[in-house]
């Protein structure tokens, strides 16, 4: 006997809200909270329910009844088929809104503290091509649009491949949106990116199959800096000399490429970290500039991707942190140093941590590009590094600023923070939520003097957000 399907449409239902991951929230009239991609505050919606669990659902915006005076019109053809820019709906004044509101309930629910100062969210100066880097992947299984494809007549028929260079569809891990424009990097990441796949169906390359785990071409990565540089990496299956040069050549000719970098994977994954890189052209790795610092970055590093407003994060840091010259200074989850380096000129020492020994590597040479001598970088997991012998080392700090992944910081390092008992704490977060968790933890010796929301990534339901402790 066929299952009944428990999915149904639940009529006129007034969106309130965003969730967590920037879907609308809205409730029925019998008290039915729902999650529902497509919608924003506002409006007012057929919603197609496709789980539902307890007093609460998820669901599509099924038919629009009435719009929310806070719609725009998406600028991208690739709008709701990408998945990447899930906000283009929603004017950007509103984004912003939402996200500081986001920021504020996170510390109000979470952390459950006051905060002294909650300064108004600040806004990313460019809400389109605003991405230094991204990554493009090849495949044979593009995802076709409605009217695209036709099924076989017969069960043994194979069905035709259609080839594609763009980003995976969410939820589709094996098929990629063929990206003709993106509106997330500027020019010429469009005509790299498209040259690319001309080139390579000219050149008649097969594309990967990732299911399969055959093909030659699997990724493209592009990073612009905003020195005017250009590095390209490309991922391919297999070590063909001839093609590859063959391939890399061909673009060298058409598009403007200041360095082209290359490797060989033949994993299961796509992930490169862990591969040779072979340097085609130039010198392997490109050079960006945040106010009077430049870093050299790779295409290993790791690096903010909005380089204009992580200055203005940066500086935000800087303002929170109110150092006068003479400080000590902890800079926990360092990454390639970037707000190490960037601090260092305002305090006595800074001392980094950072779990990527490659990341560290990169620390290093940019610390040594820009002639800094007051700033020390250490590889390993913060939870383990952080401990008495390094603070006999190197000094109780005046000063600690972290930057932890989305995970936020391991409860053991929440714990010796408190028993540090550093003066202030700049936290810098990419996650509100586990961000207001560990404050709240941090709460036994410190309150929150100010608080203020970042946003590096327009039309997303991204949000960093600064936070300055004081011990009380």
């Amino acid at each position: 006997m066929a299952r009944k399907s428990r999915s149904f449409i639940a009529p006129a239902v007034p969106i309130h809200g965003v969730a967590d991951r920037g879907k609308g929230v809205g409730r029925t009239a019998d008290g039915l909270v729902l999650f529902v991609e497509g919608a924003v505050p506002g409006d007012i919606a057929d919603v197609f329910v496709q789980k539902k669990k307890g007093g609460f659902g998820e669901g599509r915006l099924e038919r629009l009844l009435k719009p929310s005076p806070e719609r725009a019109e998406p600028f991208c053809r690739h709008f709701t088929v990408c998945g990447g820019c899930k906000w283009q709906h929603l004017q950007y004044t509103a984004q912003l809104e939402h996200k500081n509101q986001n920021v504020l309930d996170a510390f109000q629910r979470i952390a459950k503290v006051p905060v002294g100062e909650f300064q108004p969210i600040l806004g990313a100066p460019e809400t389109t091509y605003y991405r230094n880097k991204l990554e493009f992947a090849f495949s044979n299984k593009r995802w076709l649009l409605p009217g695209e494809m036709t099924p076989p007549s017969h069960p043994e028929e194979i069905l035709p491949a259609f080839p594609g260079l763009g980003f995976h569809r969410a939820g589709a891990f094996d098929k990629v949106v063929d990206i003709q424009h993106c509106w997330l990097q500027a020019d010429p990441s469009n005509a790299i990116r498209n040259a690319a796949r001309e080139i390579a169906l000219e050149q008649g390359l097969e594309f990967y199959d990732v299911r399969r785990h055959t093909g030659f071409l699997r990724n493209l990565m592009v990073r612009l800096t905003t020195t005017g540089e250009v590095l390209l990496l490309v991922s391919f299956a297999r070590d063909e000399t001839e093609a590859i040069r063959a391939f890399l050549d061909a673009l060298l000719e058409r598009v403007p490429l200041t360095t082209v970098v290359y490797c060989i994977n033949s994993k299961l994954n796509d992930t490169v970290f862990d591969l040779d890189m072979v340097v085609y052209h130039g010198k392997g790795f490109v050079v960006e500039q945040l106010g009077d610092l430049r870093f050299k970055i790779g295409p290993k590093s790791f690096f903010q991707t909005n380089s204009a407003q992580a200055k203005n994060l940066y500086d935000t840091v800087v303002q929170f942190a109110g150092l006068t010259g003479t400080e000590n200074v902890y800079d926990l989850y360092t990454g390639t140093g970037s707000i190490a380096l960037y601090v260092a000129r305002y305090c006595r020492q800074v001392v980094g941590i950072e779990e990527i020994p490659e990341a560290i590597a990169d620390a290093e040479e940019n610390r040594l590009l820009n002639g800094i001598e007051n700033a020390i970088f250490y590889a390993g997991d913060v939870k383990q590094v952080l401990d008495p012998v390094f603070v006999e080392r190197h000094g109780r700090p005046d000063l600690v600023i972290t930057d932890p992944p989305r995970a936020g910081m391991h409860e053991k390092a929440v714990r010796f923070l408190l028993d540090l008992a550093a003066p202030r704490i700049v936290y810098v977060s990419c996650n509100p939520a586990t961000q207001a968790r560990d404050v709240q933890l941090l709460s036994e010796k410190y309150e929150v003097l100010k608080v203020r929301p970042v946003d590096m990534f327009p039309h997303t339901h991204h949000i960093e957000s600064v936070a300055l402790l004081v011990r009380r």
